[in-house]
C-alpha cells in the first residue's frame, strides 16, 4: 500500500469505527438533530409571527439557515469525540499500529460527514412539515445539499484543529459554544442582515455562515426579489464565495490539524 492509498484506507477503517460508536451512542446524533429542530419550532412559530420577510414566508427563509446551523452543531461532534479519544488514550493505541497519522483525522471527519448527512435528511423532513419548499430544479436542490455537506466536511477539520489544540472535552465545549453562537446569530441565517446596525451588518455580510446560507437559499429557490440585496461580494456571489471558503478552510486546517495530531500522540 503506497503513501497515497494508505491514509484513505486507514481513514475508511476509522470512519467505520466511529460510525459504529455513534450507533452505540445515539445521543451524539440525537443532540445534533434535536437542537436544530428546537430552533425550527422556536423561530418558525414564536419569532416567525413577528419577523416579516418581504415577498416570502419566513419559514422558507429560515430553513436554509437552520441547515447551516445544523452543520455547525454536528461538526462540533468531531472535536468533542477527538478530545474524548485523547483523554481515554485511544490515540496511544493507534500510534502502535502501522497507520498513517492523517488517516485518523480523515476517518473522524468522514464519519462526521455521514452524521451530517443523516442530520440534513431529518432537517429537510422537518422543514417540509413546517412549510419549507424547494422552488428550483432537482439538480439545483442536490447541489444545495452537496454544498452544505462540503461545508460540513471543511468545518469538521476546523473543529478538529481546535480540539487538538485544547485537548480536553470541557475546554472544547466551552470554546465551541462561545464561538458558534455569535457566528450563527451575527449572520443572515435567522433574519435579514441588512436590518442590523452598520458594524454588525458588515460582520454578518462577510461571515462565512451568511455566504453558505445565501447560497443554499439560491439553490433551493428560497429568495425574494422584494428583499433588499446586499452589495457585499460574498452575498452577491454566494456560491463562488462558499466554494472559496471551503478551499481556504481545507488548505489551512488539514495540515494544521495533522501537525497537532502528530504532536498530541508523540507527547
Amino acid at each position: 500500500m503506497n503513501a497515497l492509498t494508505m491514509p484513505v484506507a486507514d481513514g475508511w477503517t476509522i470512519a467505520k469505527r466511529n460510525t459504529l460508536k455513534i450507533r452505540r451512542s445515539p445521543d451524539l446524533l440525537g443532540a445534533a438533530v434535536m437542537f436544530p429542530i428546537v430552533f425550527v419550532l422556536m423561530f418558525a412559530y414564536v419569532f416567525g409571527s413577528v419577523i416579516e420577510i418581504p415577498g416570502m414566508s419566513y419559514k422558507e427563509f429560515l430553513i436554509p439557515g437552520i441547515f447551516v446551523q445544523a452543520v455547525i452543531i454536528s461538526a462540533q461532534t468531531t472535536g468533542y469525540t477527538l478530545t474524548l479519544d485523547l483523554q481515554k488514550g485511544i490515540f496511544d493505541r493507534f500510534r502502535s499500529l502501522p497507520m498513517a497519522p492523517s488517516g485518523v483525522l480523515i476517518g473522524q471527519t468522514v464519519s462526521d460527514l455521514l452524521m451530517n448527512l443523516a442530520s440534513l435528511v431529518v432537517m429537510a423532513g422537518m422543514g417540509l412539515i413546517v412549510g419549507w419548499r424547494v422552488h428550483t430544479s432537482p439538480l439545483e436542490a442536490v447541489l444545495g445539499f452537496g454544498l452544505l455537506l462540503l461545508f460540513a466536511y471543511a468545518f469538521s477539520w476546523f473543529t478538529a484543529t481546535v480540539a487538538l489544540a485544547l485537548r480536553t472535552p470541557e475546554s472544547f465545549n466551552n470554546i465551541a459554544t462561545m464561538v458558534s453562537f455569535p457566528v450563527m446569530f451575527i449572520s443572515n441565517a435567522f433574519l435579514d442582515s441588512s436590518k442590523l446596525p452598520t458594524p454588525l451588518r458588515v460582520i454578518a455580510e462577510w461571515n462565512p455562515v451568511s455566504a453558505f446560507t445565501q447560497a443554499a437559499r439560491e439553490l433551493f429557490g428560497n429568495t425574494s426579489s422584494a428583499m433588499k440585496t446586499s452589495d457585499a461580494w460574498p452575498l452577491q456571489h454566494a456560491i463562488p464565495a462558499s466554494l472559496l471558503w471551503v478551499a481556504i478552510i481545507l488548505i489551512v486546517f488539514v495540515p494544521l490539524a495533522t501537525r497537532l495530531y502528530k504532536k498530541a500522540v508523540s507527547s
